[in-house]
């Protein structure tokens, strides 16, 4: 399994990709996309407290994790600071149909045909 992209450290990269970026809702997460040229991919991940407890925001971030690592080896992609929501249905939505969320709003937001 490859690994996980570079991460998104710091308040400011986050509020750059939500202000300047693209947006692709689906039922299992938000995706928000902000071209960067040149650069690697980054990848930054959020789940906010309305979702519930630790538990299940951490289980959220796990799943959103995953799903990248996998649209990352689908597809190179490269060029892009992507920030992935947690919504409600993300702890618990079958895997396939989170993995469909994600490749729907990468292709949406333009970050992949």
């Amino acid at each position: 399994m490859s690994s996980l992209p570079p991460r998104l450290t710091r308040r400011p990269e986050y509020l750059r990709a939500a202000a300047r970026g693209r947006k692709a809702a689906r039922p299992g997460l938000v995706l928000q996309a902000l071209p960067q040229p040149g650069a690697p991919l980054r990848v930054g991940f959020t789940a906010t407290k309305k979702l519930g407890g630790a538990v299940v925001r951490n289980r959220c971030k796990r799943r959103l994790r995953a799903a990248i690592r996998h649209a990352v080896e689908e597809a190179e992609i490269t060029g892009f600071d992507l920030v992935l929501i947690a919504r409600d249905a993300t702890a618990t939505r079958p895997w396939d149909q989170l993995l469909g969320d994600l490749r729907g709003a990468l292709k949406q937001a333009g970050v992949r045909p």
